[in-house]
């Protein structure tokens, strides 16, 4: 029985040195036949185990199994139940510390690929054409939403159903948050993007753009004056954090935020098509570990550089990025240098980087995280001969709205403090997720709280009522 198979179908893909030169999408997709030969693995667990492990709740076992069937529109349908962005999950949900971490199939051998099935039926439906969703009859009130990533879609898109009139405010000139300006065309194709904001837009939910909450208006504007009844904030993480090392204002350094919003957003890729100009030189070293580190790494290679190197303090077993990108990256021939901290960027006469300087690092006792702490190894200094260097280790919320918002409890490094459950802020009508309340982590962990906010508000306006 093909069924019995321990490894999951693997995703069809351009080959390295092909796709290592391009734009397009690296994943291709599963065919029909795939997609259902890879159903018929599922257990069909009683428990459901999968579930509990999706942040947002998707009913797994349910939509495999009508993929097992063929009946691949019901099953989208089931999918967007729960999840308003399925597509852009299907790409980008660490999908192997979530659901799939959780599937019983993955004892004995590979769990089921229930992130290539979500991603293959919201691609069919788009393909196809679909039902749309059920929305309930407008209600009278009004919710305002800040930010249009992934939180501020799935709180919009959740509150809209219920029969909420919600505008969201965003600050760039086109919605769609981190997954418009961070994450690399390869990965997540922005016309899929631009379909998955449509369809929360069909829902009847208005999206304002070029417009900068705590600049353009406040969020105690929006309650008092312009009739909204309660707020989600959703701004995201766009302050990118520096290592504060000598040598980081040299022309040719870059954020990772700054280096990847020129090339998605502003599509410096294809220049000059579109007019953003990006300069990576020869030699480009990205500094950090995560997934945007090897997003800057790929697009890096991608614009031309002939060495990329990712530099990362700690081993290739503590790597915080997805295990698919790390091996997506080496395939691209990205040069790993691990257990090596940069001390210092070195410049030309003209202010230009024209070099590194690195340590090597090994690992002594375990700090706060569990994780073991790098320490420098005396003497191993040197230099690496680098033109561009792109720092891609973490961004912190935009101080703005904590700054003209009084009242608004924030963490020390700017983080709102928000009740995980609810996404409750210290002011009344106020809520916060995503990105804003956690710092940078996952789309899904952002539509969570997107989800769990809009259920709050929606109870707290209603309890209002009565």
């Amino acid at each position: 029985m093909s069924n019995m198979s321990p490894n999951k179908n693997p995703m069809p893909e351009q080959a390295p040195d092909v796709r290592n030169k391009n734009f397009s999408e690296v994943a291709l997709g599963y065919s029909p036949e795939m997609a259902m030969d890879e159903a018929k693995r599922c257990l069909n667990c009683k428990n459901k185990p999968c579930v509990s492990g999706c942040p947002v709740n998707v009913r797994i076992p349910e939509f495999v199994a009508l993929v097992a069937e063929g009946k691949f529109a019901e099953a989208a349908a089931v999918v967007k139940s729960t999840n308003n962005l399925p597509a852009i999950c299907g790409r980008v949900c660490p999908q192997e510390n979530q659901c799939e971490r959780q599937c019983v199939r993955g004892k004995k051998g590979e769990p089921v690929a229930i992130g290539r099935l979500e991603r293959f039926v919201a691609d069919y439906v788009m393909e196809h054409g679909e039902q749309a969703a059920e929305v309930s009859a407008a209600n009278g009130h009004k919710v305002a939403v800040v930010g249009s990533g992934p939180a501020g879609l799935s709180c919009a898109g959740d509150l809209a159903k219920r029969g909420y009139a919600v505008t969201v405010f965003e600050a760039l000139h086109t919605p769609g948050g981190v997954l418009v300006y961070g994450i690399p065309e390869f990965r997540l194709p922005k016309a899929l993007v631009r379909k998955e904001i449509a369809t929360v837009e069909n829902l009847g939910v208005e999206i304002l753009t070029n417009t900068v909450i705590g600049k353009s208006i406040t969020l105690d504007e929006l309650l008092e004056e312009e009739g909204f009844e309660a707020v989600f904030v959703a701004s995201g993480a766009g302050l990118p954090n520096f290592q504060k090392i000598p040598g980081e204002n040299l022309l040719g350094v870059y954020s990772a935020n700054e280096f990847l919003t020129r090339i998605n957003l502003m599509k410096a890729y294809d220049f000059p098509q579109h007019a953003t100009p990006i300069k990576v030189g020869r030699v480009a070293a990205v500094i950090g570990g995560g997934n945007v580190a090897m997003d800057a790494a790929r697009c890096a290679k991608r614009m031309g550089a002939e060495t990329v190197y990712i530099v990362y303090r700690r081993s290739d077993a503590e790597l915080p990025a997805r295990a698919e990108e790390v091996h997506h990256a080496k395939e691209e021939g990205i040069l790993f240098r691990l257990l090596t901290n940069p001390t210092q960027i070195i410049g030309d006469e003209q202010g230009r980087v024209k070099a590194m300087e690195v340590v090597e690092m090994e690992l002594g006792e375990p700090d706060a995280s569990g994780r073991r702490r790098p320490v420098k190894k005396p003497g191993s200094e040197y230099t690496l001969d680098v033109d561009t260097v792109i720092i891609a280790i973490g961004n912190s919320p935009n101080p703005l709205i904590k700054a003209t918002t009084p009242g608004l409890e924030c963490q020390c490094w700017g983080g709102i403090v928000a009740d995980e459950e609810t996404g409750k802020t210290s002011r009344e009508a106020v809520y916060a997720g995503g990105d804003a309340v956690t710092g940078a982590a996952t789309v899904i962990l952002a539509m969570g709280a997107g989800k769990k906010a809009a259920a709050a508000i929606h109870e707290y306006i209603q309890n209002k009522e009565k």
